[in-house]
């Protein structure tokens, strides 16, 4: 698993940034920083790819040097991912997009369960492709789970990768042990746990909210 914040970079900004209560009031600003973490992300991720040998002509002659090979598919789960997912989108800018609508449905009391709600579905075809699925947050591991699951229950991927910005240990255990297919998992920064509403503490509060005002 890679974890970002584990090696101190400008990264640590845009996550302190986010998680401030007085700075995350700016909108903009806040989706602006979901947005470089995700093109943060999408740089590591990056060297984890197949590349190929490409020579390049240049005005004055040419140049050795290595591409990918195929762009991979986002897949990103709303509402909440959106600007995560354009960071992504910024550096991946040939890749084919997937969308997945997923909300909390609450059973009784404080007792929550993510469900995906697939009236609202759309991806390519994903057999045999590199895959990532956005979330900025990874909470119970219930949305991430239940994604995989549907998405993989006829088509495999070729390699599948998991990526939030902050994670519980709760959501990562679960989803080691629910997720049937190999994946490798990207986070930010893991917090210490999740309250009795299924919330990370101290997380950064409800990021689709923050980025776009309160759902009713």
């Amino acid at each position: 698993m890679f974890v970002l914040d584990q090696v101190n970079s400008v990264a640590n900004h845009f996550l302190a940034q986010l998680r401030d209560r007085d700075i995350q009031s700016d909108r903009m600003r806040f989706r602006r920083n979901l947005e470089r973490l995700g093109e943060i992300m999408a740089y590591e991720i990056s060297k984890t790819m197949r590349f190929k040998p490409m020579d390049v002509l240049t005005p004055l002659g040419s140049k050795s040097t290595h591409l990918i090979v195929e762009q991979p598919v986002l897949i990103t789960v709303l509402r909440a991912a959106l600007p995560f997912y354009q960071g992504f989108s910024n550096f991946f800018d040939n890749a084919d997009c997937g969308f997945i609508g997923a909300y909390r449905k609450e059973e009784s009391g404080n007792n929550r369960q993510i469900e995906v709600d697939y009236l609202y579905q759309a991806a390519p075809n994903l057999e045999g492709r590199e895959v990532i699925i956005i979330d900025p947050m990874l909470a119970t591991g219930k949305s991430f789970a239940k994604t995989v699951k549907n998405l993989f229950s006829k088509e495999k991927p070729g390699k599948l990768h998991i990526c939030s910005i902050i994670a519980a240990p709760e959501g990562i255990e679960y989803l080691n042990k629910e997720v049937k297919i190999p994946f490798e998992m990207w986070v930010g920064s893991i917090d210490e746990r999740l309250n009795n509403q299924s919330f990370i503490i101290p997380g950064l509060g409800d990021a689709g909210d923050l980025s776009f005002g309160e759902k009713r």
